[in-house]
């Protein structure tokens, strides 16, 4: 139930994000953030805003163990949208957390997937990749190489 626990605290955030979904592209642009996360429901969930200052805009993250599933459910949202995101769920296994979940991509049902790995005390890796083909292939489309400050 604390698989999170790791990420409560401020972070700087080295983000590589493909320009380009779907395309073949291997167009990527970097870009700095800061991230503070929180603990809430002693450790059955969590929150993060993440500031992106040169892009102008910040992400959100709420996290809920389900006691009974025994999973997570991640949930983002972005100060561009203002929307929330459809969740992607799942759970951690072996040091590696993996979260899948249906979404869009204009306009076309798309797989998202989450992957949290590489967590030590100070540093962890986050990486989103998405599916067209229902999970058959799979390209990542961004990566968080975080730092505890």
């Amino acid at each position: 139930m604390n698989d999170f626990d790791f990420l409560i605290g401020s972070w700087t955030v080295l983000n590589r994000r493909l320009t380009t979904l779907f395309s073949g592209s291997d167009d990527w642009v970097t870009f700095p953030g800061t991230s503070t996360g929180q603990q809430i429901f002693g450790g059955g969930g969590n929150i993060d805003e993440i500031v992106f200052p040169t892009l102008g805009s910040s992400g959100f993250t709420l996290r809920l163990f389900d006691v009974e599933r025994e999973e997570w459910s991640l949930y983002w949202s972005s100060s561009r949208t203002g929307r929330q995101y459809p969740p992607v769920t799942g759970r951690f296994a072996g040091g590696r957390g993996d979260f899948y979940g249906d979404d869009t991509h204009e306009g076309k049902p798309i797989k998202a997937h989450f992957i949290w790995s590489d967590i030590t005390p100070t540093s962890a890796r986050w990486e989103q990749e998405f599916s067209a083909d229902g999970g058959q292939t799979w390209e990542s489309n961004w990566v968080m190489e975080f730092t505890r400050v």
